[in-house]
């Protein structure tokens, strides 16, 4: 689990994230969503200590992130996981050698046994017959499933995913959510997701953190957008007209499903003004 404590962060005289304080849980997949230029990716960075808070604490299962030695933090970034937007791949490595990377750097494990584990981790993501390739020779959505292959070589604790489905089509994206999902859920993992990407938001938001001009504006679940009347959040997740009136549709059908009456007829309640 990760906790965050009214963070604050500014450059010079510009204050981008205002007292922000969250909870992402393990084992559970964990967005950050809002506009761009809103600060999820400057709060992306504190996490991970690219950046250093203003003031506030981060907190990795209660140890305070922010008040670490350098050296408690390199031990620390051990237990991370990262995955970039771009894959961010070694184009003059091979796919086996792209994962068996932090092996190589961090682990104490030999040869054979770093070789076993990044073929363990290419199967786990389905791309054990790509491992001799190049990431010039396959396309975008495999190099995403061999950035998520290496991210958890080393058994992290906490998984980061910086827009995983950027640039993807629908049904690669959908692979990717259910990897990042399963993945959660087998290695009980704190995964937080920055991400643009609505289908994400409704398929496997489990707890989502929706910022808003540097605040933490709505926190909730996926299930809980539909029924929200946070204006904000609503515009942002319903931007088009066709997600406005699946939203209402489905409104529709939950206010038929609770009323004791006619599924056809709502009865009007004292109060109510704005069905009058």
């Amino acid at each position: 689990m990760i906790e965050i404590k009214n963070l604050y962060k500014s450059f010079e005289d510009k204050e981008v994230l205002h007292d922000i304080s969250a909870i992402f849980e393990n084992g559970k997949t964990n967005l950050i969503i809002g506009q761009s230029g809103s600060g999820k990716t400057v709060l992306m960075k504190n996490l991970v200590g690219l950046l250093d808070p203003t003031k506030g604490k981060v907190l990795y299962d209660g140890r305070d992130f922010v008040a670490m030695s350098k050296r408690e933090k390199i031990m620390l970034r051990r237990e991370m996981g990262m995955i970039f937007q771009s894959a961010a791949l070694f184009d003059s490595m091979t796919v086996l050698e792209n994962v068996m990377f932090p092996l190589d750097m961090f682990s104490s494990m030999n040869y054979r046994e770093r070789r076993k584990r990044a073929r363990e981790c290419l199967d786990r993501v389905n791309l054990i017959e790509a491992q001799q390739k190049y990431p010039g020779e396959i396309s975008g959505g495999m190099q995403k499933r061999v950035a998520i292959a290496r991210a958890i070589s080393l058994n992290p604790k906490y998984l980061f995913c910086d827009e995983p489905n950027s640039g993807l089509d629908p049904k690669t994206s959908l692979v990717i959510d259910d990897l990042l999902s399963g993945i959660t859920k087998e290695y009980n993992t704190t995964t937080i997701i920055n991400t643009h990407d609505m289908n994400s938001v409704m398929g496997i938001g489990e707890n989502i953190i929706f910022i808003y001009e540097g605040q933490k504006d709505w926190q909730g679940c996926s299930s809980q957008i539909m029924e929200s009347t946070n204006k904000r959040l609503t515009d942002f997740i319903f931007a088009s007209d066709l997600l406005k009136e699946m939203r209402s549709k489905v409104n529709e059908s939950h206010q038929q499903q609770a009323s004791p009456h006619s599924p056809n007829t709502a009865p009007l309640h004292q109060g109510d003004d704005n069905l009058l």
